[in-house]
């Protein structure tokens, strides 16, 4: 079997994780068997479409760095791949329904539907939907009164039986058809399909073998199946994925934090670090390791190796993930992610659109002394800040070495002084052994005589490695950073 998965988002939102788990695990499943995963635009709900999510859709797999086979931009055997260029086809086959006595012609307006609705809310009636009104009207009545009054076409939902099918993970499943949505619309009497109808027919015109999505469309499987059976047609194989879930057990949603994958872009997270990890929500591959490119993935992914249980999204785990690939990446790759983020931040001046290139330079420089810390690209540029311009002076306090005073801390500063010329012109191990010589040589400890010298020149006591910072500014400008702070400190102590 030629295997042919898809992707058919609406859109009608941003593209989020949930959609992200299940596009790509349809992506790995087709990759993993050789087969075909394919991009359909569900856009049939025109009420809530909007072209912003369509090029949110398309700049999100681009960012991602993943992508279809077949679909709407790059085209394929089974075009158009957007439902509402295939709005006559719904139609045609609707009716084919209807000519079988499988559907039928449903006249009542949205004023009765509605009323209806209250009447049983208002009897609490354990009867909900639909009370099949239209479906006792004569067929040759009803094929009269379509040709001139507004209608939608229903779904003749056969009762007193139960529908029965396989899900891949979940096994089999079973549902009285008395517990279905009483004759669903297929067609809308704006002659639009609904999800149902057209996700059936382009899912058997497109080959489809294997359907992989939410576990929250299983209560629509069954009348899905019972559609299949109505046509003639065989279904797909299913698969309803796990839920992915937030810590406090319950659907993932905003109030969880970031869920469009927007919003992870914004944040600062690697592309590679966020489909690393959704690929794992859920799904397990190869005991003891973590960290999977995208061809690692679709080496290892089966669907006998996905999780029932649903997967709780950790953003602490995301986020350790994410300085996995930060450590990973080189300096100049590291420093055209983050620079986006230098710029919003003005770390190159007030206004300024972009580095010079001696900025440019130092920026690349610069990302030893934090890729081993970062989690997040924007903390890149809020961490090395002090490179660019000089920061904001510390209180006389932070100077000021565990159990010491103020005059301890001025006398450790001149220390540094003296060999700062030294320390720049020096690697770590050279620097560092300069540091030592001093300290011993004046009897004070090591991290006495470089906590002073730390918060002179970068702003504060907790900084990135200090001896490349050196190096990287200067003598002369750690020169003069230190001799302003001796300043200040000197009229403190006054």
């Amino acid at each position: 079997m030629d295997i042919r998965d898809r992707y058919a988002p609406s859109p009608t939102g941003l593209q989020h994780i949930g959609g992200i788990r299940t596009a790509l695990f349809n992506y790995l499943f087709a990759k993993a068997k050789n087969g075909t995963f394919v991009l359909r635009l569900e856009d049939t709900d025109r009420s809530r479409y909007d072209d912003v999510f369509t090029d949110n859709l398309y700049d999100t797999f681009k960012w991602l760095n993943f992508s279809w086979d077949e679909g709407p931009d790059i085209g394929g055997p089974y075009k158009p791949y957007i439902q509402s260029e295939r709005v006559a086809l719904y139609k045609a086959y609707a009716e084919k329904l209807v000519e079988s006595g499988r559907a039928y012609y449903c006249f009542c307006s949205s004023e009765r539907l509605d009323a209806l609705r209250k009447e049983k809310e208002a009897a609490h009636s354990p009867e909900t939907g639909y009370d099949r009104l239209c479906g006792n009207i004569d067929r040759t009545e009803a094929a009269a009164r379509a040709k001139k009054e507004a209608h939608t076409i229903r779904l003749k939902i056969p009762l007193g039986e139960t529908t029965r099918f396989t899900d891949i993970l979940l096994g089999e499943i079973e549902w009285k058809n008395d517990d279905i949505n009483p004759d669903p619309v297929l067609l809308k009497s704006d002659g639009f399909p609904t999800y149902h109808l057209a996700n059936i027919v382009d899912d058997h015109l497109m080959n489809i073998t294997h359907v992989l999505r939410a576990q929250e469309w299983l209560s629509s499987t069954p009348m899905h199946v019972i559609l299949y059976k109505a046509f003639g047609w065989e279904a797909p194989a299913f698969c309803h994925l796990p839920m992915v879930m937030g810590q406090d057990g319950k659907k993932l949603s905003k109030r969880h934090g970031a869920t469009s994958i927007n919003e992870f872009r914004k944040n600062g997270y690697l592309p590679e670090a966020l489909i690393n990890y959704i690929a794992l929500l859920g799904a397990s591959y190869e005991e003891g390791k973590e960290i999977y490119t995208l061809k690692d993935l679709a080496e290892r992914f089966s669907l006998d190796k996905l999780n029932k249980a649903p997967a709780i999204f950790d953003y602490k785990k995301l986020e350790w993930y994410n300085a996995q690939y930060i450590k990973m990446s080189s300096d100049e790759n590291l420093a055209a992610l983050a620079l986006p983020f230098a710029i919003e931040m003005n770390l190159f001046g007030s206004g300024a659109l972009g580095p010079t290139e001696k900025q440019k330079e130092l920026f690349i420089k610069a990302m030893p002394l934090v890729k081993e810390r970062a989690l997040l690209l924007p903390e890149i540029p809020q961490k090395i800040a002090y490179l660019f311009s000089a920061p904001v002076p510390a209180p006389p306090d932070e100077f000021i070495p565990k159990k010491s005073n103020l005059a301890s801390a001025i006398k450790l500063l001149q220390m540094g002084s003296d060999i700062i010329q030294e320390m720049a012109e020096e690697d770590d191990e050279g620097a560092e052994k300069i540091a030592k010589a001093k300290a011993e040589k004046e009897g004070v400890k090591l991290g006495d005589l470089l906590m002073p010298l730390r918060v002179a020149i970068t702003g504060g006591r907790v900084s990135p490695p200090l001896f490349l910072s050196v190096r990287l500014l200067g003598a002369d400008i750690c020169g003069q950073r230190i001799q302003y702070s001796l300043e200040s400190l000197r009229k403190e102590k006054v």
